[in-house]
């Protein structure tokens, strides 16, 4: 029982430091800007953790219970797909952030599917590495599907508290300082592009994803 006890305490803290993973924060700084409530800014954490978790419980799931390999090409191309996703967050930013100074005062249409869907991809991106490194510490197929859950719940967790966190500059600049909000949201997008970018050129080069003898391995 206190092993039991010992591992859910450890997948749910292990969780919440997964959200502050480099990428992760990256992608819901640019999402997140325009947030001017903390209960939209948690709600935006937690559909990105419901994203991941979900993707990482099916997908992880699935390796970890038919014990499946998982070929280096298609690992780094699922981390790919991240860069490209930041790259293109990072443009969306840029573009809207002149708008910033513009809308205050108006409420934007909130878009469930969004941050959902950026869950979903870094999931994808992050389930085989999950999967494998859970399978080296915990071999029983039940006790590693059951740590994945907790694991799951301490991201959505983590995130809640990262994208309010990420927020509040955004909430603080408020009504008198509409200019401020547009320099965040520049901000933001800059880094989510040149993180994407930067991404996308270790995967290539130093990965080897477009070379014969790709090499990944889960961290």
């Amino acid at each position: 029982m206190l092993s039991a006890l010992s591992a859910a305490v450890l997948g749910f803290l292990l969780g919440l430091r997964h959200a502050t993973d480099a990428d992760h924060v990256v992608a819901v700084t640019a999402i997140v800007t325009r947030e001017r409530t903390m209960r939209r800014a948690a709600w935006i954490g937690a559909l990105w953790g419901i994203g991941h978790s979900i993707t990482v419980l099916v997908v992880g799931g699935t390796i970890i219970a038919f014990r499946l390999a998982i070929p280096p090409r298609a690992a780094l191309v699922l981390e790919f797909g991240v860069a490209l996703m930041l790259i293109g967050l990072g443009f969306n930013n840029l573009r809207g952030a002149g708008a910033a100074s513009s809308d205050h005062g108006h409420t934007h249409e909130f878009d469930h599917r969004k941050p959902l869907l950026i869950g979903t991809v870094h999931g994808l991106a992050g389930s085989a590495a999950v999967a494998i490194l859970v399978l080296a510490a915990i071999p029983q197929t039940g006790w590693a599907l059951a740590y994945l859950l907790v694991f799951g719940v301490g991201t959505i967790a983590g995130m809640m508290l990262v994208t309010v966190i990420l927020a509040a500059p955004a909430m603080y600049a408020g009504a008198r300082m509409a200019r401020m909000q547009g320099g965040i949201r520049l901000a933001a997008g800059a880094l989510s592009l040149v993180f994407g970018l930067l991404l996308a050129r270790e995967l290539i080069v130093h990965g080897g994803l477009l070379s014969e003898t790709p090499a990944w391995s889960p961290k």
